[in-house]
């Protein structure tokens, strides 16, 4: 009988071989997480770039953004993920700097990169919330396509499932099983069935990202795009994050800690969309 590494059963959909490695150059595995993570922050790059001129932003500050901000946002992803996942890394330290096997935390990338516009608007004088408005939908196309390198890696799932998009995994595929979690055996072969968390939430991006798109000719401040963002992917982290059986974990709470700080970025994004409209709509009132 055939065994497949991954299958989506109520699709119809087969897939023979899914490995991490890409190809070798020079005796060098090349991963794929690696290369859709690249992929994502070229795609990202280019859509803020076209966005730009429109949004009244120099093309140049994007590039020179970019540069800075590519490097504190993998730094932070990797930092947020260490810090919370410090027992995988105590006992063998020189791991931290592997990134080939995933470990990078979208929250972490995010904090990184705010924090590197920050200071590069603040030595440039220019509108940290102009440059934010127009990045915030290139950053959100970089985690639709960045989500796909957890697929790869068979990581980043969900509990069992037997929905409609439900994905069943080679059971000796898998980096980990889940504690309690059955196989589910499919023309004999063991397999892990799981919900796609990966793909849930690549699909509720694309939508934040369209919104995003959308809206940005109607906005009423700046910063509106970037709230928006915080407050969308906010609201899909919060339902995705409770489905996945790999959370990061707040130390001595047991709670999620990526779901905390998007059930915090929620409360903060919409109080300070709600106010700005407010205010915007008593000053159209005045004049």
């Amino acid at each position: 009988m055939k065994e497949y590494d991954v299958i989506f059963p109520n699709l119809g959909i087969k897939i023979e071989s899914l490995s991490p490695v890409a190809f070798r150059l020079f005796g060098l595995e090349v991963y794929w997480y690696g290369i859709i993570i690249t992929l994502g922050i070229v795609a990202g790059y280019y859509l803020a770039y076209y966005r730009a001129p429109k949004m009244e932003v120099k093309q140049e500050t994007i590039y020179d953004f970019v540069l800075y901000g590519v490097v504190t946002a993998v730094i932070g992803a990797r930092l947020y993920y260490v810090v919370f996942a410090w027992d995988n890394y105590k006992d063998d330290m020189i791991q931290i700097l592997n990134f080939r096997n995933g470990g990078l935390a979208i929250y972490g990338a995010v904090i990184g990169a705010v924090l590197s516009l920050a200071v590069y608007s603040k030595v440039k004088k220019i509108s940290f919330f102009k440059v934010a408005d127009v990045a915030a939908p290139g950053l959100i196309l970089g985690q639709i396509i960045g989500r796909w390198g957890n697929f790869i890696n068979m990581e980043a799932f969900g509990g069992p499932s037997d929905g409609l998009l439900a994905m069943a995994l080679h059971w000796d595929k898998v980096k980990y099983v889940p504690a309690g979690m059955e196989a589910t055996l499919i023309d004999g072969v063991k397999y892990l069935q799981v919900q796609p968390t990966f793909l849930y939430e690549s699909l509720w991006n694309l939508m934040i990202l369209i919104i995003l798109i959308l809206w940005t000719p109607k906005r009423k401040f700046a910063g509106e795009i970037l709230c928006l963002y915080l407050l969308g992917y906010g609201l899909g982290r919060v339902w995705i994050e409770g489905l996945r059986t790999d959370q990061l974990l707040l130390p001595h709470s047991g709670l999620p800690v990526s779901q905390v700080l998007a059930a915090i970025l929620i409360v903060f994004s919409a109080v300070w969309w709600l106010f700005m409209n407010i205010r915007a709509a008593k000053k159209k009132k005045i004049s």
